[in-house]
């Protein structure tokens, strides 16, 4: 018998089931519970269940999702049908202020006792900044 193909969004519909069914077992959350708890909206998990997406998912909410619920990045990545977690860092997290500041956002922001509303605050501001033109000196 020849192997049957899946699609990466059949593959990453069946790695997120996993993730919520395990969810909803282990921790007794449902799906706005999970959504408050990664940052990722209910009806962005729905579709990702749904297999509805063209793009790939938003990688941030992925690793966000994965955080979480102590998911490894690289299974969600693997789902995609993409070759790993992303470009390697060439240097160490903590290996200076901006990258410890980096890491204590990322900690809240995969914190569950930390609000949901803070951690919108939180994205809307790095999406803010994000898209700031950068003023060059001169």
């Amino acid at each position: 018998m020849g192997s049957v193909e899946v699609s990466p969004q059949m593959a990453f519909a069946r790695f997120v089931r996993r993730a919520i069914d395990d969810a909803r077992e282990e921790r007794g959350w449902t799906v706005t519970d999970l959504a408050s708890h990664t940052g990722v909206g209910r009806s962005t998990v729905f579709r990702w269940l749904a297999g509805d997406w063209q793009d790939y998912p938003e990688l941030a909410k992925v690793r966000g999702f994965c955080a979480a619920l102590d998911l490894p990045v690289a299974a969600a990545f693997r789902a995609l049908g993409l070759p790993d977690a992303g470009p390697t860092p060439r240097r160490r997290v903590d290996d200076g202020p901006v990258e410890a500041d980096v890491r204590v956002i990322l900690q809240r922001l995969a914190d569950p006792t930390v609000p949901a509303e803070e951690k919108h605050h939180i994205r809307d501001l790095l999406r803010y900044l994000a898209r700031r033109p950068i003023r060059r000196a001169g």
